[in-house]
């Protein structure tokens, strides 16, 4: 399918941060130009550690800065036109040192002056140790930075260079472009004018005012194919269960507690022409929800018994009159993946089922709240297998795959 043509003719300015994940910003520079961005680049010192302004100005076909008091350049582009030039700047990776000096509003090299110089839109892509990340120093830059209207995309969680896990992975290429392209307005796509709705996250069921029953959902794989979605200019709207992460760029969302609410949210947000229900909703609740914390006794356990949960996806596929066009189902499953997930398709009534293994792994890790999924997308006209990627990768060939579907159709959006 052709690539979208979403940033035609907009104009970004790359700031390329020492870090091990500047080898990400190669990817990134391809992504933006074939979208139609022109790039230019400004690297660190740090950053030319890590890559060369060679494998830089090959991608982006454009001379690469990096010194503040280069007369030349300062004849041809000064560093104030430099960044004012851009239609938005992008720092990625943006360190701990990087993020301090845009605090502190030092000026001290090209990266920073250029930065410290505009009134452009930034957006930044922290990369960084989970330790440098957690400092409170680093904390109250954060939160500086934002005051001063900065937008942020990540850090992800996960194992990291120095051997460490946590929070600091710079986000993938895909997600940075995708809140690129939502800072830029960038409406256009396959699926302008239709209207999506994707559940993400797990559901949290209390028992009491401090206990609750969930699923082992990170809703990295959702909110993933939000930002997808709206990358290729459907209208989306993410109805999330509590996770631990940023709301995508450029998608509404809506936050709730329970399956119960999380429905009342999709019918709420009907009609749609797209449903894609990646929700590890919980399948049930308590019906005697304690009014006060239930205390441990001594030698007796409490008496809990369980009701059924509302089941989203059927009732989506279900509906009579604004059933979506396109409900797509997920599969989590530990055995027999195909065989049950087809049976759930056929179960549920839903178009697609996207079907995945999650089961636990030998180093004791897994799909849930992982970085990547291996996914068997199903169909009434049959299987594709994918092959192993980042979740990031499988949203966005999920998003292709909903676009080339509509392609298809002579049907309108829905008003």
């Amino acid at each position: 399918m052709a690539q979208s043509q979403s940033l035609n003719g907009k104009r970004v300015l790359l700031i390329i941060g020492g870090g091990i994940a500047a080898y990400k910003t190669l990817d990134l520079i391809r992504r933006l130009r074939e979208r139609g961005a022109s790039v230019r680049a400004i690297m660190t010192r740090a950053a030319q550690e890590f890559v060369t302004p060679l494998s830089v100005s090959s991608l982006t076909g454009e001379k690469v800065y990096t010194d503040l008091f280069d007369l030349t350049d300062e004849a041809e582009m000064g560093h104030i036109q430099l960044s004012r030039s851009a239609d938005l700047i992008i720092a990625a990776p943006a360190t701990a040192d990087l993020m301090a000096k845009m605090a502190m509003g030092r000026a001290d090299d090209l990266a920073s002056t250029a930065l410290l110089a505009t009134d452009t839109p930034v957006l930044i892509a922290p990369a960084m140790n989970v330790r440098m990340w957690l400092h409170p120093a680093t904390q109250r830059n954060i939160a500086q930075l934002k005051a001063d209207g900065i937008a942020f995309i990540g850090p992800g969680e996960g194992d990291m260079a120095c051997g460490e896990y946590g929070p600091g992975r710079m986000a993938e290429p895909l997600e940075i472009l995708s809140a690129a392209e939502a800072m830029l307005g960038a409406g256009t796509g396959p699926l302008a004018g239709l209207k999506a709705l994707v559940t993400s996250g797990p559901t949290h069921e209390p028992i009491d005012p401090v206990r609750y029953i969930a699923n082992r959902s990170s809703g990295k794989q959702g909110h993933a194919i939000a930002a997808a979605l709206a990358r290729l200019g459907a209208e989306t709207l993410l109805i999330s269960g509590p996770v631990n992460l940023p709301d995508p760029l450029g998608v509404s969302t809506k936050h709730v507690e329970t399956a119960r609410e999380m429905l009342a949210a999709c019918e709420a947000a009907l009609p749609a022409d797209i449903a894609v229900c990646a929700a590890a909703v919980a399948d049930w609740r308590v019906d005697n929800e304690a009014g006060q914390k239930i205390k441990k006794e001594k030698g007796g356990l409490p008496q809990l018994s369980f009701t059924e949960n509302p089941d989203i996806l059927a009732t989506l596929s279900k509906l009579n009159h604004s059933r979506p066009r396109l409900v797509i189902g997920f599969a989590a499953e530990t055995e027999n993946v195909i065989e049950h997930a087809s049976a759930k398709r056929e179960r549920k009534g839903c178009d697609w089922i996207v079907a995945n293994d999650v089961s636990v792994d030998e180093t004791g890790g897994g799909v849930m709240g992982g970085e990547e999924n291996t996914i068997h997308l199903i169909r009434a006209e049959g299987r594709e297998d994918w092959p192993r990627m980042a979740k990031s990768a499988a949203a966005e060939k999920l998003a292709h795959a909903i676009a080339q579907h509509f392609s298809l159709s002579d049907e309108g959006p829905r008003s």
